[in-house]
This record gives C-alpha cells, structure tokens and sequence, in this order.
C-alpha cells in the first residue's frame, strides 16, 4: 500500500506512521475485519473501492477482484456506533492528495451505505481544526459542518478541537 513512510499521512490519525511493508499489511489484516472498511485503489486513472473481505459486498467500479495492475493508494470505513449512526474515517496516500479522489470515494459510500445499513440515518466524521483539506473533502461530498467539538480527543498525546460533519440519509446524494 502506498501509505507507506510518510508522516503527512498519519499526522492527524491515531496511528503513526508506518515504517515498514511489515506494519501496513498488519494494519490491513487487523481492519479487514472490521463491519464496513474498503481499500481505496486504482488501475488506469480509474478509482473504485475494493472489498478487503470477500464476504462483503463490493462496490467496484472496474470488477470486484484487485488485479496486478491495480493499487490500493488508501482505506475508508464506516464505523457504527449505535443503531442509526455511524463515524466516516478514511486516509490516502500523500502522493494522490488534491486528486478529487477521496472526495469521489466519500460520495461512493454515501450513495450506496444507507442500502447496504438499511437503519442507518446519520453518517459523522470528526476532523482536526487543522485538518483543512480534510474539511474541504467532506464539505465538496455534501456533509454538513455542524461545529467544532472543543477538547474532543487526545490525538497522539494532545488534547485536540474536532469539527463535525455529517450526512443523513435524507440528505440529496450529489452524483
């Protein structure tokens, strides 16, 4: 995966860096089995989501198998916390920041994961204050800022400011 050192891409994650293949690929095991996570790859310019257990279903754009050709360049995952709310969190390689393709991924998942979590209602991701790109991401894919969330979160060590944003299932799907 191609998250692999740079400290860009885990500076506003709970995790660090990573330092090897080693440690990427356990990280990847580990969330695999988590409810709803998915690589986020490419092959030719086109970017799809890719099921990492194929017990899921899949939301490929180019087929449900990754192919030697094809890259996973980042992770998204919808995290439920109750019944009708879930937490968004995703990450990207730094080398495919500002390509649109975390922002088309999130509308990915939002046009599809109230069918696939039929209860769901609310979708939420936390952002850090400093976290701009991030915040512009989500706003381009339709979520709501609903407000910052003061001394949220201790992230690796500080005690952190989160916005908010959210989806609702009643919200318009942007295409």
């Amino acid at each position: 995966m191609a998250l692999i050192p740079y400290e860009k891409v885990s500076h506003f994650c709970t995790w660090d860096t990573y330092t090897s293949k080693h440690q990427a690929l356990e990280f990847l095991n580990t969330n695999a089995t988590h409810p709803w996570f998915r690589a986020i790859c490419i092959n030719n310019k086109a970017t799809y989501i890719f099921v990492v257990r194929p017990s899921l279903p899949d939301l490929a754009h180019s087929g449900s198998l990754m192919h030697r050709t094809d890259k996973a360049i980042g992770s998204i995952s919808v995290t439920p916390n109750s019944v009708i709310r879930a937490e968004l969190g995703y990450v990207l390689a730094y080398k495919y920041w500002g390509k649109g393709i975390v922002r088309k991924t999130v509308k990915m998942v939002t046009s599809v994961i109230f069918t696939e979590l039929p209860n769901l209602e609310r979708i939420e991701a936390l952002v850090d204050v400093d976290n701009k790109g991030s915040q512009r991401v989500l706003e381009k894919a339709g979520f709501l800022k609903e407000g910052v969330l003061r001394k949220y979160m201790v992230l690796k060590g500080r005690s952190r400011d989160m916005v908010i944003f959210s989806f609702l299932a009643t919200d318009s799907h942007l295409s």
